[in-house]
């Protein structure tokens, strides 16, 4: 009972963990639309901003696989 119960923490903790992923989808749209709004209204200053965009995607992104890499080690190593 006791080992039952355990396994179902961890997935739990495991799908908890997996939401990460979720927020990382809605920053980089966030990010993304915010960019193409700021370039629609002014497309000069478009080219000077798309290094900003990819590092804000970036960091997104890498807290999506920190997340994803947390789930996993919930699930396979704990």
């Amino acid at each position: 009972m006791e080992g039952e119960l355990a396994l179902m923490g961890k997935y739990i903790g495991a799908g908890l963990a997996a939401f990460g992923l979720g927020g990382a989808g809605i920053g980089v749209g966030n990010i993304a639309g915010n960019f193409l709004a700021g370039a629609l209204r002014n497309p000069s200053a478009a080219p000077s901003q798309t290094a900003n965009l990819f590092v804000g995607i970036a960091f997104a992104e890498a807290l999506g696989i920190f997340s994803f890499l947390i789930a996993l080690l919930l699930m396979f190593a704990v």
